[in-house]
């Protein structure tokens, strides 16, 4: 799913009726797993000026990336915050550590191979789903569909089960930017 899709679906699921500080753990949760990949592609892409087919055909399986993107994606790691946020009684630690788990969850299915260790330290092993949320020779175009069908209805769920506006602004916000991010790769990769 893309970044913005696990921002408004985990805000569906865990947070429509939170408060807004509540929902900014679930945010940050949900964005947490593929912040490095932000910081990757700002370095490859603006800092060295690397084509996009060398940042996602050679850079982005560099062993140095892959670990520092699979420490977030990681369920052990994950399961280790939940854990102490639970001790520690921390509601923040544990929204945020729940909505980390909920992204990792949703990509486990929808990575072909391009998909992270779950596992990691503890294992190298990597799940090759038969389906991909973005390569259409792995039923991307389907995928993709469904995954825009479930941002519009979060979106519209987190629309009616809040009355802050603040939170209806940031839905907003995101959508338009889960919208604008198809506009950018129709014109950078086609």
């Amino acid at each position: 799913m893309n970044t913005p899709a696990h921002l408004l679906v985990n805000l569906a699921l865990l947070g429509r009726r939170e408060s807004p500080r509540h929902q900014l753990y679930i945010l940050t949760g949900a964005l947490l797993p593929d912040a490095p990949m932000f910081l990757f592609y700002f370095i490859e892409k603006i800092l060295r000026n690397i084509p996009e087919h060398v940042i996602w055909s050679h850079d982005y399986y560099l062993e140095a990336w892959q670990n520092f993107f699979d420490c977030f994606n990681s369920l052990p790691f994950i399961i280790v915050g939940v854990l102490i946020a639970w001790k520690a009684h921390s509601q923040a630690g544990l929204f945020l550590g729940i909505s980390m788990g909920f992204h990792v969850f949703a990509d486990l299915p929808l990575h072909h191979d391009d998909g992270h260790r779950h596992f990691f330290p503890v294992s190298d092993w990597r799940f090759e789903s038969p389906i991909s949320y973005w390569d259409p020779q792995h039923y991307g175009h389907i995928v993709t569909g469904l995954e825009v069908v479930v941002v519009l209805v979060s979106a519209l769920s987190v629309l009616r089960g809040t009355s802050s506006y603040l939170t209806k602004w940031f839905v907003g916000i995101v959508a338009i930017s889960y919208f604008a991010f198809f506009g950018y790769a129709l014109w950078v990769w086609v």
